[in-house]
């Protein structure tokens, strides 16, 4: 839907936030799918050690993001600013440069990734029987990273621009594609782990070609014109200042990951590795969600929050605070309750279903305080104090997790490794209610309204 001025100061808050967030929150949902579908069939076609060789990639998967996310999330909101100004050919030309980044550096990514590609599976602590496994997804993902940022990256240009539901769709697309060939190249075909890999680069390749043909097309306010292709200092520059927080953020989960298979492989082993990566695919599709729900709460948020329409800003957070809460309390309950059911829906084997059981308990002991985690600290990305939310957004991981990571487990040795992500999300909780405590005193005295 396009961005319509006067609903967002005029239509009740609670049918606005469900309009806008829900097809984010498919999108984001959708996304997630990707990862859970590959390894719920690499699990079940393939064994429990390849669950284990999955999950070694993820530093390496979310570099890849990161750097698709340092252009995509930069140019999608370049081109939503130069949109608003009137500024056609300047988004346009934006969108030419994003198009052309994305291919240099997801090409120079996929190069060095390869090249390395051993070195850095053994460093993320790949034993000689879960390496084989990692380097046969790895090597096929890497030869289509470049389709992958493309598609993930010009997609959110696309949603930015006016576009929300064919970037929605194009998601969906994908996912259905990847379900469909998933399971028909693993056991059809028995091409195991290479067969996962392959289905997500096929899917994401269609995808490409949906989104290409949107901006190749001449219809769509912004499309592609040759003289979008010329790059530009500014330009570049602009996306990167943009989308540099997020960048980190994901450099970050990468470190983040890294540290985690060092200890479990210390404290655990192999199959430790992988209940961190089923652990890993829950808590990621429950945050996706909440996710969905954060961006459909920002331009709710920030247009009422320019027109100095208080009333409205805070009934927005609070409801999505209230939705957002009930999303994370759900994924607790589960995660509580029947941890089982989930690690036997990835694998049945037993040691790996115990770990993952005692793994999930412990790790999302305070899981029903994600959901305000989140949102606090996208409230005030909305409202642009980008400073207190890449604060927010980064003390989880930087300020408390890693360094939980690095104490905590020397004493409680396996459990302490999945407490430390417990006690960190206390702690961002506690954080972020207190920085937004503080704002809501601020605004409180500065407007003399009622919240």
């Amino acid at each position: 839907m396009a961005l319509d001025k006067n609903e967002l100061a005029e239509k009740p808050v609670g049918k606005l936030l469900l309009d806008y967030a829900l097809p984010a929150i498919v999108a984001t949902t959708a996304s997630s799918l990707y990862n859970i579908i590959d390894r719920i069939f690499i699990g079940q076609g393939v064994g429990a050690l390849a669950i284990s060789g999955l999950a070694l990639t993820f530093p390496i998967m979310n570099l890849m993001i990161a750097f698709s996310t340092l252009v995509g999330a930069g140019a999608g909101a370049m081109v939503s600013i130069r949109m608003g100004q009137q500024r056609k050919e300047d988004a346009i030309r934006t969108l030419g440069n994003a198009t052309l980044l994305i291919f240099c550096i997801g090409t120079t990514v996929s190069v060095l990734a390869l090249i390395f590609l051993d070195d850095l599976l053994r460093l993320f602590q790949a034993s000689e029987a879960t390496l084989p496994y990692a380097r046969d997804f790895m090597r096929i993902i890497l030869a289509g990273n470049v389709i992958g940022n493309m598609f993930f990256g010009l997609n959110g240009v696309m949603r930015s621009s006016g576009h929300p539901t064919k970037a929605m769709v194009s998601i969906l697309l994908t996912v259905g594609v990847n379900i469909i060939l998933a399971p028909i190249f693993i056991f059809g075909f028995g091409w195991g782990i290479k067969g996962a890999a392959l289905a997500t680069v096929i899917a994401q390749t269609i995808g490409l070609v949906w989104v290409l043909a949107h901006f190749i097309n001449k219809k769509p306010y912004i499309h592609f014109e040759r003289y979008g292709f010329k790059l530009s200092a500014s330009i570049i520059k602009n996306i990167f200042a943009i989308g540099f927080s997020p960048f980190i953020i994901h450099v970050l989960a990468s470190l983040v990951t890294v540290i985690m298979n060092w200890k479990l492989a210390f404290f655990g082993g192999d199959l430790a590795i992988g209940a961190f990566g089923i652990i890993n695919s829950f808590v990621s599709l429950i945050v996706m969600i909440v996710l969905g729900l954060t961006q459909g709460m920002q331009p709710i948020i920030g247009y009422n929050y320019g027109a100095k329409r208080m009333d409205r800003v805070f009934a927005t957070l609070k409801i999505a605070i209230i939705a957002a809460t009930a999303c994370s309390l759900g994924g607790f309950i589960l995660g509580e309750t029947v941890p089982g059911w989930i690690a036997r829906a990835f694998n049945n084997d037993p040691t790996l279903v115990a770990i993952t059981v005692r793994g999930m308990r412990l790790d999302m002991a305070v899981f029903f305080l994600i959901g305000f985690q989140m949102v606090v600290s996208n409230f005030f990305q909305a409202i642009g104090r980008a400073k207190t939310a890449a604060f927010l957004s980064l003390s989880r991981q930087a300020i408390f997790l890693i360094p939980l990571l690095l104490i905590v487990p020397n004493f409680w040795g396996l459990d302490g490794v999945w407490l430390a992500a417990a006690i960190s999300d206390a702690a961002a909780f506690a954080t972020s209610a207190l920085v937004l405590w503080i704002f809501v005193g601020k605004v409180k005295k500065e407007y003399d309204e009622r919240i």
